[in-house]
């Protein structure tokens, strides 16, 4: 993970200064004279001015998901100058991600490339202050800490409801600001969280639904102008929490329809009696994290990491006969084995794509790692 600076003046300790005031004298005011150029027009945008800009140079975003609409909000934030950016996500690029996912290419898709290298490649050809750190991992409980430490700020770019529920869990047990966004069709929801201050996702949802209830990407489609609107506003309201931490803002349940043209904004009460805001209990924060799981929609298991899986990717172990179309990077292996696509981690996690039987994903992986795993 990239070090972050041993002075960095968080934002949400920052008691900000009016927009049209002088640069905060020191180091930081150097460095904004150094970049006035390249961010003059946001800086002249009075409600985020100067002061909006040193508070986001200083700041540290975490990224979860970056698909869909963690591409636009990663490249959001990193176009606007934030200081230190971190990615994470499970996945790797795929072609049918193309229409809608901004920070690919069809070099990537054919790579099988993790889409947290991909974007932080694409990111940095566009150059700036932003320091990007990126992790391909799986986010659970066990390492959410991790890649969360210090973090300003946290944008949901995820495709799952369990990921949600445990951002939930962690910011509002570690007072961290974070921006919860979903989109489905042609229209999607934003909700910026602020604990202690305005409801969190559990008051408004207080369980996630059964598996297969609410229609998904892949069930129902997704169009990239739904990305883009969705994507944008849980941008613009990131960039105000951080870039004007004091001035208060007023949370609501945003709803976006861009086939229709309609926008709402909804309610949004504290539930007093909130299991998480209320009576402090994370029960996602206490989950291990460590079975094999059906990604929803997918044909897809993900096989959590067992010892001998944890070497790094890029040394290539004895796989079982069969095993073709071998591909290997720093932080993946690919490979075909009975009719599956199988990548590996440098985490030891697996995906077995061809398959939604849990079961048969785990028989057929350790059949592929059979002179390793015994």
């Amino acid at each position: 993970m990239a070090q972050t600076p041993e002075h960095r003046a968080s934002p949400r300790e920052s008691q900000g200064t009016p927009e049209h005031a002088a640069a905060p004298a020191g180091p930081l005011s150097g460095h904004l004279e150094g970049l006035a150029r390249r961010f003059d027009r946001q800086v002249r945008f009075a409600p985020f001015g100067r002061s909006g800009q040193a508070n986001l140079v200083s700041a540290r975003v975490l990224v979860v998901g970056c698909g869909a609409l963690g591409g636009v909000l990663a490249e959001s934030l990193f176009r606007a100058g934030v200081g230190e950016l971190v990615l994470v996500d499970r996945d790797v690029v795929e072609l049918t991600n193309l229409p809608r996912q901004i920070l690919f290419d069809e070099r990537h898709a054919r790579a099988g490339t993790p889409k947290a290298l991909a974007a932080r490649e694409t990111l940095e050809r566009c150059g700036g202050p932003t320091r990007v750190s990126a992790h391909v991992l799986h986010l659970e409980a066990r390492n959410l800490e991790l890649v969360a430490a210090d973090a300003d700020l946290i944008l949901d770019g995820t495709d799952n409801l369990e990921t949600r529920y445990l951002l939930n869990d962690f910011a509002v047990a570690h007072d961290v600001p974070w921006v919860y966004a979903g989109v489905v069709g042609s229209s999607g929801l934003v909700l910026p969280v602020l604990p202690g201050r305005s409801a969190c996702l559990t008051c408004l949802f207080p369980d996630p639904p059964a598996p297969g209830v609410l229609p998904t990407c892949d069930t129902a489609g997704v169009l990239l102008p739904a990305v883009l609107a969705v994507g944008a506003f849980a941008a613009g309201l990131g960039l105000r929490l951080l870039a004007r931490p004091e001035r208060e803002l007023v949370p609501a349940l945003l709803e976006l329809d861009t086939w229709n043209g309609e926008a709402r904004r909804l309610g949004a009460q504290r539930d007093a009696d909130c299991r998480t805001c209320a009576r402090r209990e994370f029960p996602w924060l206490e989950q291990g994290g460590r079975e094999a799981i059906a990604l929803c929609g997918r044909n897809t298991v993900q096989v959590p990491a067992r010892g001998a899986r944890r070497a790094p990717p890029s040394r290539v172990p004895e796989l079982a006969p069969g095993a073709d179309e071998v591909q290997v990077h720093a932080e993946l292996l690919r490979f075909r084995f009975e009719g599956c696509r199988i990548s590996v981690f440098a985490d030891g996690r697996a995906l077995i794509e061809g398959t939604s039987d849990v079961e048969h994903a785990g028989a057929l992986f350790t059949r592929a790692f059979r002179r390793i795993d015994g």
